[in-house]
């Protein structure tokens, strides 16, 4: 997809990949309507980002798996999940009952976000890490509490998070219930 006329976007996006690999960590939205070239900026994103040596792992909001608790960020951190000896107990504890790894009550949201923003920590302690969520309109409830938990907590690692969202005037495919391919 064309980048003309995104200027102000792509510098957006490179200040903050740069700041994440001075040890500033950040987290970028970027809103527009269907087809504005919202994962034309995202793909600019992990392409500047692989370049200059980070690690990127994505998650893709699907409206198919909105009702699945868990599951973006699930997709997100699943690489991650070697780390997970890294974790305090309640933490590691949390996240395997999170991801069905191990039998318990509902684990507490909070406690999940912890987990996930230390693996991601973890991770970015070897290289800088990109995190990229597309579509994250048709995030389940609970990803979105715990990326959104992450993004405001994300500070001295080298860590970025940059996520594309529809803007709500833009209901678009959510209407009919399925996600469109392409560009978005």
């Amino acid at each position: 997809m064309d980048l003309i006329g995104r200027g102000t976007e792509l510098e957006a996006v490179e200040r903050l990949l740069a700041e994440a690999r001075a040890g500033q960590s950040g987290a970028l939205a970027i809103r527009g309507e269907a087809g504005a070239g919202k994962t034309a900026l995202l793909e600019h994103a992990r392409s500047v980002a692989v370049r200059s040596g980070f690690r990127v792992e994505t998650s893709v909001g699907l409206v198919a798996e909105m009702q699945f608790a868990f599951g973006a960020v699930h997709q997100l951190i699943k690489p991650l999940l070697g780390r997970l000896d890294a974790l305090p107990d309640p933490q590691q504890s949390a996240l395997q009952v999170a991801f069905g790894q191990r039998a318990g009550a509902a684990p507490d949201r909070f406690l999940v976000g912890l987990a996930a923003l230390t693996l991601l920590a973890e991770a970015a302690e070897e290289r800088p890490l990109l995190c990229i969520v597309d579509d994250a309109q048709w995030l389940d409830e609970a990803s979105a509490q715990v990326l959104a938990f992450v993004a405001r907590r994300v500070s001295a690692e080298e860590v970025a998070l940059v996520l594309s969202v529809r803007d709500p005037t833009d209901d678009g495919d959510l209407s009919r219930g399925h996600r469109r391919g392409g560009g978005r």
